[in-house]
């Protein structure tokens, strides 16, 4: 194979090593959740999301629901410098670096929309392992830039060799169907064009007609409006054909100074006819996005003069990332919540947004913050900018525990925290159900289509019990049915009667399908597992205990005191 042809990995140690991640359920909590006491506007925005819990299994947990639905990410992981942080342990190997972001990276691609973007904030360290292990994921075709971001706005005299005075932004975009928003011109920007010889038209920029290179075609004559004949200067020549300078000056577009005999004419471009914004650019200067001081000083605002994080993003470069990638009700995902700055900026401007953080700052920091925005008391920031006046709420969500754990024999169980609705909802996850108990259908707790659904109970279930669920389904229906026994029927006789059934014993069947139990893929490498060690046999008097005291609340019945393996049992 040629070298033109074979594809190029970034590849480290461990790099076949992938999680099996357990799709975990959400579980509100309304006493974190909060919500704007009135309306403010008609485009107030409620069903916005704050996570609590690993970053990698809250993805996982949004996957099924947001799947190509979410519009822009924007996200600040720890940059593995080495340095301590208050909250993120932010030197990590790197190795075990590149995997947990490549872990996260592959999940973030299936949840963003076909015109989606990724855009990750990065430093030296690690921003060009980060950019091929990007292209390995995204695809090299799907790079769109990488944005220098002067994050420090004061010249750093106490380094050691060379300051550093910027990070990146790596962009990555979905597919070819992304396209940038223009940005918005600035004050400054606007302020260049004027209106100097009050032309109807309004302001108008004076951009220059010669060009710095010869043409032979472009090089002749122009009558000024002084009526004097003017040649470009030496070794140029006019911007433009004579056809095309000929329907500018009908136009009254080509101004030749205030006397009309000016050397040098410039093409006028009008205000009013020129895009809605400018083409965004790679180098962003700390007046155009902001810097560290600024998100320091907003930090101190927000939080009664704390210094609350080492490195807050200002809220300003958010600003920048959602004016060029969404409009008003797109969805943006930030799985690096931090202080929350993502979601207060997105919640000003409109933006519906999910936040997922793991650290114990989502309490302290993330929901008082948010909880200002929403109450219309965060002066700071883009506020006066996005001319924001409060209104709207979230729902505060924390991943469920796992579902499945081991009883005191060592034996896989249910989790005894699981009720009916939390096991229902869990299995229709795993099995890529849509969980949507019915109010009048007991055996329907969920659908895959119109004619596909499943039911979940912790009872045995009896070949009489059987009969009745496959009657009622009917033959041009389905019913994926989870219990934890049934009796009096083989699994070939059962899928011989009842075609329109598909049986399933919990937890035995889904023992296999992931890692159950695992509750840390943090970036914290105090937090990595280590190797499982071998397990002890049981005692001898607690072998054949399959199923070991599950005591879950039943959605058809309570179970059992005690399940143990039938011969009958798939």
């Amino acid at each position: 194979m040629s070298a033109a042809k074979q594809k190029l990995e970034l590849t480290w140690v461990g790099k076949e090593k992938r999680p099996r991640l357990e799709p975990r359920i959400l579980l509100e909590d309304m006493e974190k959740s909060y919500h704007a006491r009135r309306r403010v506007t008609d485009g107030d925005l409620f069903d916005n999301r704050l996570i609590f819990g690993d970053n990698l299994l809250a993805l996982k947990a949004l996957e099924q629901e947001f799947t190509g639905r979410v519009k822009c990410v924007f996200i600040d992981p720890p940059y593995n410098t080495g340095s301590a942080f208050t909250h993120y342990d932010d030197g990590l190997e790197h190795s075990i670096w590149l995997g947990l972001m490549r872990d996260r990276l592959e999940i973030i691609r299936r949840l963003l929309a076909e015109d989606g973007s990724l855009w990750i904030t990065i430093d030296d360290n690690e921003a060009h392992y980060l950019k091929v292990l990007c292209d390995e994921v995204f695809g090299r075709v799907n790079f769109v830039a990488n944005i220098v971001w002067q994050s420090k706005d004061t010249p750093g005299n106490n380094a050691s060799t060379i300051a550093q005075t910027h990070n990146m932004i790596l962009v990555f975009k979905k597919s070819e169907a992304w396209k940038p928003n223009l940005v918005p011109r600035s004050e400054k920007q606007i302020a260049n064009y004027k209106n100097i010889d009050n032309d109807p038209r309004g302001p108008w920029l004076g951009t220059p007609l010669t060009r710095v290179e010869f043409r032979e075609r472009d090089y002749y004559e122009l009558t000024n409006d002084a009526g004097r004949q003017v040649l470009p200067p030496k070794g140029s020549s006019w911007r433009r054909p004579p056809d095309e300078i000929k329907k500018l000056q009908k136009e009254k577009r080509i101004y030749w100074g205030k006397d009309g005999n000016a050397e040098f004419p410039v093409e006028k471009k009008f205000l009013s006819e020129v895009k809605g914004g400018v083409v965004p650019q790679t180098w962003w200067p700390y007046d155009f996005a902001g810097s560290t001081r600024n998100a320091s000083a907003e930090m101190k605002g927000i939080f009664a003069g704390e210094k609350a994080f080492d490195t807050p993003k200002p809220e300003k470069i958010i600003q920048r990332v959602l004016e060029i990638t969404t409009v008003e009700n797109d969805l943006v995902l930030d799985s690096f919540a931090g202080s929350g700055t993502t979601g207060a900026v997105a919640h000003k401007m409109g933006r519906r947004w999910i936040l997922i953080e793991l650290g114990e700052h989502c309490h302290t920091h993330i929901i008082p913050r948010l909880r200002k925005v929403i109450d219309g008391e965060d002066r700071g920031g883009v506020t006066q900018a996005v001319n924001w006046r409060g209104g709207g709420g979230f729902r505060y969500y924390r991943l469920a525990p796992s579902l499945i754990v081991h009883d005191r024999w060592g034996n896989p169980i249910i989790n005894p925290e699981y009720n009916a609705a939390m096991l229902a909802k869990a299995l229709a996850k795993l099995e890529g159900f849509t969980y949507a108990p019915s109010e009048t259908l007991w055996w329907q707790h969920g659908h895959s289509s119109e004619r596909d659904f499943i039911y979940v109970t912790t009872q045995n279930l009896s070949a009489e019990q059987l009969q009745a669920l496959s009657d009622e389904i009917g033959a041009d229906r389905s019913l994926l049915v989870f219990c934890f026994a049934f009796h009096g029927v083989t699994a070939n006789e059962a899928l011989r009667r009842w075609p329109n059934l598909t049986l399933k014993k919990i937890p035995k069947t889904v023992l296999a399908r992931c890692e159950w139990g695992h509750d840390d893929y943090s970036l914290n490498v105090a937090n990595l597992p280590f190797a499982a060690p071998e397990p002890e046999p049981p005692p001898a008097n607690t072998r054949g205990k399959a199923h070991g005291d599950i005591r879950t609340p039943g959605l058809f019945g309570d179970a059992p005191e005690n399940h143990t393996k039938r011969e009958d049992a798939p």
